[in-house]
């Protein structure tokens, strides 16, 4: 995983409706990219529908928080209507992997993101990151905001 002190590896994806987002489009707020392996799995739903019940927490406080797996926009759009979430979730599909290997978050053996978070402050600098040890372990919520707490202090 990418070392908290680092500068923000800089990207631009395809969000959920092929619109182009970049790293510098959040410049002023404090960001958590989610990565995470797969749009439909069990595990993946759970943690998306977790994150989505705090988002207006997480807005309250300044902090925006978008999701990044590497499958296709289109996935990732009927994703989003299927668990009725407002996260916008972007596209990692190719070249498959590139951002989320910048970030230290891809799992080479599996071919996707491994489930990971990264705290990135108004200055495009990387404060804090959680890498489960497991696709199949889920970061609270919990574990965001503590992170904000200690950061934001």
């Amino acid at each position: 995983m990418i070392e908290p002190g680092t500068p923000a590896p800089d990207f631009t994806l395809p969000n959920h409706r092929g619109e182009q987002v970049a790293l510098a489009d959040f410049r002023g707020a404090w960001l958590v990219l989610c990565f995470y392996p797969n749009d439909f799995s069990p595990v993946c739903s759970d943690q998306l529908s977790i994150y989505q019940e705090v988002l207006g927490d997480l807005h309250a406080r300044g902090v925006e928080l978008v999701g990044v797996s590497a499958d296709g926009t289109w996935t990732h759009n009927a994703f989003r209507k299927h668990l009725g979430i407002e996260i916008p979730l972007l596209s990692d599909f190719h070249p498959k992997g590139e951002v989320t290997r910048a970030y230290g978050a891809y799992l080479e053996d599996y071919g996707t993101p491994n489930r990971s978070l990264v705290l990135i402050d108004p200055e495009r600098v990387v404060r804090w990151v959680h890498e489960s040890p497991t696709p199949l372990e889920i970061p609270g919520a919990n574990l965001i905001f503590d992170a904000l707490e200690a950061q934001q202090a």
